[in-house]
């Protein structure tokens, strides 16, 4: 009887026990399917390239990590703010994570529409570029985290100078010097600037305008009225292409040997001197005015909107983006400035005096700053290139006009 009665108790504590681990099991696999539905929502706004680099090169790593799917989308700066908007509203929150253009970030701010990531300073590398720490705080509150640095060197054509006995201008009067050298032997302009009466245009209006001690926000003061006389002189210098001159032509220009001498982004090096074959084209961080050698942040910041239910996931995945390893594989793969000074050992041999030139631009960069009143500020400086630079208006009398709607919108 104690045999029978044993028996039918271990065959039920042995199905209880398998019953068990298929729970068990059940379970674990029921997570991991969980973990893999799980999404991450990412806008960003990147070329076909920069995308190919990022879906082949950047998010595998962090989804297999992670267990997770990074759902990254092609969102552009101007439009973020309104998709956003409507999706806090709605109280459906589509997007965990955006990177957004350093100079396009106070409507973001102004709505009240971000995570203030002030408790997450501490993830921030040390070697981190400090201006893009700045240029994300607001009232004293780290709405952005640092993400990509970007500036703008000078590209100059090695061979040409050099057969016009000619070197790469370091200040204002070697810049006059060289346009006007080049036109007289080449009998058309071969030096340019961004002259396409576009936001390209006026972020060279700021280098110009700062270089002289000026302040773009006030427009009349003495640096703003010596950087617009001095554009007047050299702009009949200059080459035509200067007039359609912006971030991707200015490659082609300098491709094509229309231009000897301009000023871009950093990816030129990559399009110009690796796509392109063009090992003649080198690179420096630019010329001074008289007051110092200014340039204008660019990048972007990682930001994180608020109502996210991804939180934690978006605070892993920036810090991710933050890494030695991604940096190290943006810097290679695309020629992005790093935003960690420690970030360029996969640089090759060739590329290192082209990022040599980056960072001595970034020393002397500058961010643009973020103001509510941006449009009025935007379309005056565009009006008053053309009145004085392109038509040839009196500098002071011309600025005194634009610095005045200026003030009448400042808060």
């Amino acid at each position: 009887m104690s045999r029978n009665w044993k028996r039918p108790v271990s065959v039920t504590l042995a199905a209880t026990l398998a019953f068990s681990l298929l729970a068990g099991c059940g379970a674990k696999e029921a997570d991991q399917q969980a973990a893999s539905d799980k999404s991450l929502r990412v806008a960003m706004a990147l070329s076909e390239d920069e995308w190919n680099v990022m879906r082949s090169d950047v998010l595998p790593k962090f989804e297999k990590d992670n267990g997770v799917k990074v759902e990254a989308v092609q969102v552009e700066a101007k439009d973020i703010v309104e998709k956003l908007s409507a999706q806090q509203k709605a109280n459906k929150v589509e997007i965990d994570l955006i990177t957004q253009d350093v100079n396009e970030l106070y409507a973001l701010v102004d709505r009240g529409l971000m995570e203030d990531m002030s408790s997450y300073k501490d993830k921030i590398p040390d070697t981190v570029v400090k201006g893009m720490i700045d240029v994300g705080t607001f009232d004293n509150k780290m709405l952005f985290l640092p993400y990509r640095p970007n500036v703008e060197i000078a590209y100059y054509n090695e061979k040409k100078l050099k057969e016009a006995n000619l070197t790469p201008p370091k200040t204002w009067d070697d810049l006059l010097k060289v346009s006007k050298a080049l036109k007289d032997k080449e009998k058309v302009g071969r030096v340019a600037i961004k002259a396409n009466l576009e936001i390209d245009n006026v972020l060279h209006i700021f280098d110009f305008i700062r270089s002289a001690g000026g302040d773009p926000y006030v427009l009349n003061d003495e640096g703003s009225v010596k950087a617009f006389t001095f554009m007047q002189q050299l702009y009949p210098n200059l080459s035509p292409d200067s007039k359609k001159a912006n971030w991707n032509f200015m490659n082609q220009y300098l491709a094509t040997e229309s231009v000897y001498l301009g000023q871009n982004w950093p990816f030129g090096v990559n399009k110009i001197v690796q796509e392109g074959g063009k090992k003649e084209i080198k690179a420096y961080s630019g010329w001074a005015g008289p007051v110092k050698e200014s340039h204008t942040l660019g990048g972007e910041v990682i930001g994180i909107p608020k109502g996210t239910p991804n939180k934690d996931l978006a605070v892993k995945f920036a810090e991710y983006l933050m890494s030695k390893d991604v940096q190290e594989t943006l810097v290679s793969k695309l020629a992005w400035p790093s935003v960690r000074s420690d970030a360029y050992g996969k640089v090759e041999e060739w590329q290192k005096p082209y990022f040599e030139a980056v960072n001595a631009a970034l020393q002397n960069a500058t961010p643009r700053g973020n103001v509510s009143y941006w449009p009025t500020v935007q379309q005056a400086l565009l009006d008053a290139f053309k009145d004085i630079v392109v038509d040839g208006k009196p500098a002071q009398e011309t600025l005194d006009v634009y610095a005045k709607k200026i003030a009448s919108v400042k808060k």
